[in-house]
């Protein structure tokens, strides 16, 4: 059994830890899954997060907020069991988080869909030519005679391919930069819509190149206001980056779960592998940085859930170092393995490949750097 001591931590209250052990349990029962296929790995997580009421906590409905620590909660310990269930979770999360914040009744209505694992998400946000620069966003929203027209590319869409519904951002041409984007709701079934390419990456997720060809969509497609897109994205990454550093959470605490029982099993010279000082030394920088990511990921989803507007630099922080700090300690949980640690079929060697992309996604460790160096210039 994983270190569940930080659920007494004052970040959470006894519906946190209701809900982390009743999850705890439902993954013991349904993780991991079989990878071999994995788009309908995915829609298969989708469907049991939907039916086991897990996915009602990624979105918000009318009157309702989104509870960013259960959130990170639910991210850390799907993560811990399986990546690709993380994965799925987040996606539905993510891809309507811009409704859950700034959506319409009718459009609420895909809402409650990926709620229940009836429908796939997806948020198409990067371009070939814009990944961690969103106000270099090409592709163009126009309106016409019949509402919207939208003509670009998107590539590393997550579930691009298997998504029933994309959040779209695009370029309406209000003003220069980001302050002329805005975000629309589109079907992945319109017309105009087409997957270019499927994209493979070292851990397998769903992932595509999409092209939009005067794609037409009504007026009520576009969420919030135009010209909003740009805030509309902060405020959805403001929220899902603490999420992205409690999936790395997930993959460290893993990590260490491995190194621990690989340490005290194998044997050098007669005596435990944990017996060694060296050894010793590596497994107490590995659990400084479990706490010290746990801290800040929780500290930034606390902050969130009180209420304030924006939590840019503590959800920067959290990403940052939870992510950096993950990949060091499961490639030490690698190294501790030996040959094993490479070896396909060893939790630690799936976990090397799953983490590195979490460094580079919704905003890359760079990124984080200069959002955090611009909050405390400011």
């Amino acid at each position: 059994m994983p270190d569940q001591s930080f659920l007494s931590w004052p970040f959470f209250e006894d519906r946190h830890r209701a809900l982390a052990a009743g999850l705890e349990t439902w993954c013991a029962s349904h993780l991991p899954v079989d990878h071999g296929d994995v788009d309908a790995a995915c829609r298969s997580l989708v469907a049991m997060l939907g039916a086991g009421g897990w996915l009602q906590h990624s979105g918000a409905g009318l009157g309702e907020k989104l509870d960013v620590r259960s959130l990170c909660l639910i991210r850390e310990t799907l993560a811990r069991h399986d990546g690709l269930a993380d994965f799925a979770f987040a996606m539905q999360g993510l891809g309507m988080g811009a409704v859950s914040l700034f959506g319409s009744d009718p459009q609420r209505e895909w809402l409650g869909r990926t709620r229940a694992g009836t429908a796939i998400a997806g948020f198409a946000l990067t371009e070939p030519g814009s990944g961690s620069d969103v106000a270099a966003t090409a592709t163009t929203a126009v309106r016409g005679p019949q509402g919207w027209v939208l003509n670009g590319e998107k590539t590393y869409i997550s579930n691009g391919g298997i998504a029933d519904v994309y959040v779209i951002i695009a370029r309406t041409g209000e003003a220069p930069g980001a302050k002329g984007l805005s975000a629309f709701l589109l079907p992945a079934d319109t017309p105009g819509l087409r997957v270019v390419e499927r994209i493979e990456v070292i851990a397998p997720h769903p992932l595509a190149h999409l092209a939009l060809r005067d794609v037409t969509l009504p007026e009520t497609a576009l969420i919030g206001r135009a010209a909003d897109g740009f805030k509309i994205a902060m405020s959805v990454l403001d929220v899902f980056r603490s999420t992205v550093g409690a999936a790395a959470l997930g993959f460290a605490r893993r990590a260490l779960d491995e190194a621990l029982a690989r340490v005290q099993s194998r044997r050098i010279q007669g005596a435990a592998l944990s017996e060694l000082q060296m050894v010793q030394g590596h497994l107490a920088d590995m659990a400084l940085q479990v706490d010290a990511s746990a801290l800040l990921i929780y500290r930034a989803a606390w902050v969130k859930d009180q209420g304030a507007a924006r939590v840019s630099r503590e959800a920067a922080m959290a990403k940052l170092y939870a992510t950096e700090a993950a990949q060091k300690v499961i490639d030490m949980a690698v190294q501790l393995h030996g040959g094993d640690g490479v070896r396909h079929g060893f939790a630690v060697e799936a976990l090397y490949r799953e983490i590195r992309a979490l460094r580079i996604y919704e905003g890359a460790s760079d990124v984080q750097r200069i959002v955090i160096a611009r909050s405390i210039l400011g």
